[in-house]
């Protein structure tokens, strides 16, 4: 098994471009080199920003729509109830409730991607903190996920919307599809990230803003893309 790993490192090591940037079509053509496992790989892009995320006027978080979805099923939950919850419901949401969706979630289960709630359901929210923001999952004005418009979000979920938000080193970082992607759909979805996050730079920030991208697949080294 040993040698057989050491065989495929050397291999990846063969077609890696090194520290040399790449634009996000010819970074994906490199990855592509890389799906030789079985399943089909998630491609992720990280980016190094100028930031101090000590600072909160200096947080870069939010969400976007990518143009050709992650390749994935988001499982989405919805806390609300009324017409709300009817809405979420026809919008496909996996689950809908309040309190006792909420002690479902004390309890430990997490098995979801998105957690939507409608702004008059924040008190039965709030205290889910502690098991949903380590995961990123706790809903936020910001990120427009407690919002009263739950159908329509649902559905950007559902057709493919990633959440990021800068981590204690001053990353952000999202899938943005599948390595069996179309070169085309995959190079434009990556495209469509580093855009978004570049737009948004904090008015606090100083100096150079991003400092770094790379992409990367579930099984393969990262390749630097050129900013």
């Amino acid at each position: 098994m040993a040698t057989k790993a050491a065989k495929r490192i050397r291999q990846q090591a063969a077609k890696h471009p090194g520290q040399a940037p790449q634009t996000a079509r010819q970074a994906v053509d490199v990855l592509k080199r890389y799906h030789t496992t079985k399943f089909d790989q998630s491609v992720d892009v990280a980016m190094h920003l100028g930031v101090d995320p000590k600072q909160a006027d200096q947080i870069v978080r939010g969400s976007i729509v990518l143009p050709h979805g992650i390749g994935k099923a988001q499982r989405v939950i919805v806390f609300a109830k009324g017409d709300l919850a009817a809405q979420a419901e026809e919008a496909g949401a996996d689950e809908v409730g309040g309190e006792e969706l909420a002690k479902k979630i004390k309890d430990g289960w997490t098995d979801f991607d998105a957690c939507i709630a409608a702004p008059d359901m924040m008190g039965i929210v709030g205290p889910l903190g502690r098991v949903l923001g380590p995961r990123g999952l706790m809903p936020s004005p910001r990120a427009g996920t407690v919002t009263p418009e739950v159908g329509k979000t649902v559905r950007e979920y559902k057709a493919g919307k990633v959440e990021f938000r800068t981590d204690a080193g001053g990353n952000v970082h999202a899938v943005v599809g599948k390595l069996s992607f179309e070169p085309e759909k995959l190079a434009e979805n990556i495209e469509a990230f580093v855009h978004h996050v570049q737009a948004m730079k904090p008015h606090a920030v100083k100096g150079q803003y991003v400092k770094g991208v790379s992409i990367s697949a579930t099984m393969s080294p990262s390749v630097r893309l050129a900013i």
